[in-house]
């Protein structure tokens, strides 16, 4: 993502006020595709195309953006998404949450 938006010189744009307005809209994208869809046929309406397709095109936004605003603010997102997990899993161990839903996160 920095070669990219390098070779574009688009760092200029790419302050993190912007690059989370930009997440967000890529988000409502793909949360446009899901808006109005039955929750328990969306698996399976999703499973083809073209909303297959579309919501694999509006991920790789999403993840596009949060992999440059990480970079413009200096954290290993994959360190970061461990930590929470860790995190997460002594919050909330398996055994007592096993099919239910917490309370309050």
């Amino acid at each position: 993502m920095r070669a990219f938006t390098d070779e574009r010189d688009w760092a200029k744009f790419h302050d993190p006020k912007s690059l989370i307005l930009a997440l967000v809209g890529e988000v409502g994208e793909l949360a446009e595709l899901f808006q109005w869809l039955p929750a328990d046929e969306a698996v399976q309406l999703a499973g083809t195309d073209p909303l297959r397709r579309r919501a694999g095109e509006e991920m790789a936004d999403v993840l596009a953006y949060l992999v440059r605003l990480a970079d413009v603010l200096d954290i290993d997102l994959a360190e970061a998404a461990m930590k929470k997990l860790e995190n997460s899993a002594e919050r909330f161990p398996a055994a007592d949450f096993r099919g239910e839903a917490p309370e309050k996160a």
